[in-house]
């Protein structure tokens, strides 16, 4: 079964390359992370033990089987920090298997468990039904839509959903 074989670990900075790779592939061009060269993400990745310490971001990578195939975290509100935002990525040849949504299932139990999280939520764009997707399989109720609130690279505004849920 797909799920079995999905597990979640801390991202590791040998996991650069893998997640240059996916990151610049056709398929993921509206996610809005690209990093520019394999030693950007290394600089990425070296500071994720900073973000954790200071309660910021908890980046994990996402792993099928022994196979490097995506990312997923969360970024922790630093005015409520008992909200966070969960973002995800997962490489465009394992898409539509339920990977996505088995990491989130995963990480939020890192969040409300391990890290006493109350609140956390998914935002995605509205041209993103498979995003959506992934968030009402995880069990997030749809609040709303957040006009303009995230901004690409290049500076365009977008809207986007708003899903979250309470643990």
């Amino acid at each position: 079964m797909i799920m079995e074989k999905v597990t979640i670990r801390e991202q590791q900075v040998r996991d650069a390359k893998r997640f240059f790779e996916i990151l610049n592939s056709p398929g993921l061009k509206d996610f809005g992370v690209r990093p520019k060269t394999i030693k950007d993400e290394i600089v990425f990745f070296k500071g994720e033990t900073k973000r954790r310490k200071d309660n910021l971001a908890y980046d994990y990578t996402i792993l099928y089987g022994k196979e490097i195939i995506g990312g997923i975290g969360f970024k922790v509100d630093q005015h409520r920090k008992y909200i966070a935002e969960i973002g995800y990525f997962v490489d465009e040849n394992y898409w539509g298997r339920g990977i996505a949504t088995k990491a989130v299932e995963l990480i939020e139990k890192e969040g409300f468990g391990k890290y006493g999280l109350h609140r956390i939520e998914i935002r995605m764009s509205p041209n993103n039904p498979a995003s959506e997707k992934v968030a009402i399989k995880a069990g997030y109720k749809k609040e709303g839509l957040l006009k303009e609130s995230h901004q690409e690279v290049g500076g365009k505004f977008r809207d986007s959903y708003l899903y979250a849920k309470i643990g």
